[in-house]
């Protein structure tokens, strides 16, 4: 398996070493080159999702979806990305000004924030503490203010409604998501994201393997819980057109609509990156003890692996999405209250016992 700090430390030499510059200089140089990265993937994965989506939902509805700009309509997505980046932004009467625009931006902080912990490779990780899977769940959390902040400084009251039901089905639902990861970190002895890879590292490794059913039972918690964290379908009631319009986002226009629509497929793409990460060894190949399986998986390239587990989770999603009606917003917090936040804590517990008495792989 290649170890991609390899680049990361001959990058770090040459500056400091071959061209001699200081610490400082170094380590901006390297902030910008590692944001640019963050940027350009963030762009990229979100025009990649979009066009995914699209696709996948028209499979489900027995349609084509975009076929007509470019070869199987690959090019549409840029040309909404173009029609965006140039429509007007126009401000609201009566408007909470500050927080208006604000708002957008706490959205992709925390989305972007929470992006950069993913581990695409061994070494290939931006942020790395170890405290991680604490920090994940504290930089995701700033997503909520974005969403309520929009709904309520829009002036719009269908928006403040719409701002209020996301709100208190994010807050909810980051309950369950917490005690999933939790879990994990039980089973693995560490917060550190690339510790819990490590941890997976070997011939059925994996957490949802080793930890056997109440990893597997965590895994699919996590799932629905990250699902209604996205304000993805059956859990969209914030965005629930025939009744809101278009939810908190209504009165934005040009990149205001345009980040909270980015942050929408970004999120999604983080909440499947963490379960392959947390749950399914991340950029860890699958081993089974067999030597000439195993070195042939072991020739995949790592991010290969993430990839490919983080868009399998992708496309159950949105599976999901396009097969279950919408639910009521007392059918939301039912399910997390009286159901998932219950069989979260259950869980943590039995993976608790089978940790103390050894029972796990």
């Amino acid at each position: 398996m290649f170890d991609f700090s390899i680049v990361t430390t001959f990058i770090d030499n040459l500056l400091r070493q071959t061209l001699g510059l200081g610490d400082f200089l170094s380590i901006l140089i390297e902030c910008v080159l590692v944001g640019i990265c963050i940027l350009t993937a963030y762009a990229l994965i979100a025009i990649v999702l979009i066009f995914m989506e699209r696709k996948v939902c028209a499979y489900f509805q027995c349609r084509l979806g975009p076929m007509r700009v470019g070869p199987w309509g690959i090019f549409q997505v840029f040309a909404d990305v173009l029609k965006m980046l140039i429509k007007e932004i126009f401000a609201v009467d009566r408007a909470d000004k500050l927080l208006y625009y604000m708002a957008p931006f706490l959205v992709i902080i925390a989305s972007v924030g929470t992006f950069s912990f993913l581990p695409w490779n061994k070494g290939a990780h931006i942020l790395d503490f170890n405290v991680g899977v604490f920090l994940i769940t504290a930089v995701s959390s700033i997503g909520v203010l974005g969403v309520f902040l929009a709904g309520w400084a829009s002036n719009n009251k269908y928006s403040v409604v719409s701002a209020m039901r996301g709100a208190v089905q994010m807050i909810s639902y980051e309950m369950s998501l917490g005690l999933c990861l939790i879990s994990a970190v039980v089973l693995t002895g560490t917060m550190q994201v690339s510790g819990i890879v490590e941890a997976q590292t070997g011939a059925w490794n994996w957490l949802i393997i080793k930890g056997h059913v109440p990893a597997i039972l965590a895994f699919l918690v996590f799932l629905v819980a990250g699902n209604a964290e996205a304000n993805r379908g059956p859990f969209d009631l914030a965005e629930a057109e025939s009744e809101l319009t278009a939810g908190y986002h209504t009165e934005y226009s040009g990149m205001g609509f345009g980040f909270y629509y980015l942050a929408e497929y970004l999120n999604l793409f983080v909440i499947s990156g963490i379960a392959s990460t947390v749950f399914l060894g991340g950029w860890a190949p699958l081993n089974i003890g067999i030597e000439g399986f195993d070195n042939l998986m072991n020739l995949i390239p790592g991010f290969i692996w993430f990839f490919g587990k983080t868009f399998a989770v992708v496309w159950l999603l949105m599976w999901v999405r396009w097969t279950f009606p919408r639910l009521r917003i007392d059918q939301i917090l039912k399910l997390e209250w009286k159901y998932l936040m219950p069989l979260s804590l259950v869980i943590l517990i039995l993976m608790t016992v089978c940790v103390a008495f050894g029972f796990h792989g």
